[in-house]
């Protein structure tokens, strides 16, 4: 079975006015044959507040709200999985030679939470992009520490409910609260996961799934703030994701 029947629906975040960015990952998600298609495979409009509130930043709280309303918005149509993903996502050559087979992986797990793609919080990253050939096959395995990143991650319908408690629990709570205040919707997850040993978290080994090296509407740099170092900074990681994509792709 392939991933796009695997998931009920796939999600891409994406912000509106980032054109830029929808044009990359509709190109990304159609090399992996996960081409947009109405119902099945679109984009969620991301949400941009007008104030941070307790959150670290503007873009922080934005994120958080969007997976948030996804999550509303699966469970409102009764799915029974979702997957995610970011719109600065780079996908692995390998996650596309071996869908059929993480998803027979799935199949076989009572799994809550899947991370195809990731950032180990202890620095360690997958490696993306290896050829099959000089690689074991790509595998799920159980995870329980933290990581960092939500770019590329598919939900259980089956915890729903309790996530999406949890996490109006968290914009109500005060910040720095020891069950979880106003945070990064990444680091809310690992709350989630510590507070919910019995939910089942897989991370994708070798790492399937990077994230571009483009502007940031979370975390922007004193660059991207700048408008006219901003545009040469724009020039210059187009260059550097070309020279990154075409390294994965010829891997």
């Amino acid at each position: 079975m392939k991933i796009k029947n695997f998931f009920d629906r796939i999600y891409v975040v994406n912000l509106p006015e980032r054109t830029d960015r929808r044009k990359t990952i509709a190109l990304e998600l159609e090399k992996a044959g996960l081409p947009l298609t109405p119902n099945q495979i679109e984009i969620f409009p991301a949400i941009r507040p007008d104030s941070a509130g307790e959150f670290p930043n503007i873009g922080a709280r934005g994120c958080f709200l969007s997976h948030l309303a996804i999550l509303k918005q699966a469970k409102k149509d009764g799915l029974s999985n979702i997957l995610i993903v970011e719109d600065d996502l780079v996908i692995s050559n390998l996650f596309k030679q071996q869908e059929e087979s993480l998803v027979e992986q799935l199949q076989q797990t009572d799994w809550g939470f899947v991370y195809f793609g990731h950032s180990l919080q202890s620095g360690k990253k997958g490696t993306v992009g290896q050829p099959t050939s000089k690689l074991q096959q790509a595998k799920l395995q159980p995870f329980t520490g933290s990581f960092q990143t939500t770019h590329f991650y598919g939900v259980n319908g089956t915890i729903l409910d309790r996530l999406i408690e949890f996490l109006e629990a968290v914009q109500q709570r005060p910040e720095g609260h020891p069950d979880g205040g106003p945070m990064h919707v990444d680091g809310a997850y690992n709350h989630f996961r510590s507070q919910n040993p019995d939910v089942l978290t897989l991370l994708a080994f070798p790492n399937l799934g990077t994230q571009e090296n483009s502007r940031s509407d979370i975390t922007p740099s004193w660059r991207d703030r700048a408008p006219v170092v901003r545009n040469l900074m724009g020039v210059a990681r187009v260059g550097k994701v070309w020279l990154h994509s075409h390294a994965i792709k010829q891997a």
